[in-house]
């Protein structure tokens, strides 16, 4: 499949998902499987979370739309879903949701040296961060955060 082709379909999908509330993260077409997959990964314009409910009901119209390019001249599977969960936290609901997992906090000192805190995330102010490493409360302001990401406790 050429790129005009990818482009076409792409731009069709955009419009058909925002009949949905939804937008397109990524399209990848895989011509290298028999038969080819066609994955389109997508999230709701409102920043609520994508359900499987949401994926079959873009299903049908998405399939519809493709059909009627007839850009396609080989069978194909279409996969639908999301862009599942970051590593990263950046949202209050984040920081709520994931309280007590395990966490990586990058810093940049003042000095311009960057360094990496491990422990559970404890809680999240307006001014700074609190983690738990091992037992002792350790509050980071926000000013010297970079990165904030779940990880295991391997890590």
């Amino acid at each position: 499949m050429n790129q005009e082709n990818k482009s076409k379909i792409e731009k069709l999908l955009k419009k058909v998902a925002i009949k949905y509330d939804l937008e397109i993260c990524s399209l990848k077409i895989r011509t290298n499987q028999n038969p080819c997959v066609i994955e389109i990964i997508i999230k709701k314009t409102n920043g609520n979370d994508i359900s499987l409910d949401d994926c079959a009901l873009f299903n049908t119209p998405a399939s519809d739309e493709i059909e009627k390019l007839n850009l396609l001249n080989c069978s194909y599977v279409l996969e639908i879903s999301s862009q599942g969960v970051s590593d990263e936290l950046t949202s209050e609901r984040d920081f709520k949701t994931f309280k007590g997992f395990p966490v990586n906090v990058e810093l940049n000192q003042k000095n311009s040296k960057t360094k990496f805190l491990h422990g559970l995330l404890y809680e999240k102010s307006k001014d700074f961060l609190a983690i738990n490493i091992k037992g002792k409360i350790k509050k980071i302001p926000f000013d010297e955060v970079l990165k904030i990401s779940l990880c295991t406790l391997k890590d």
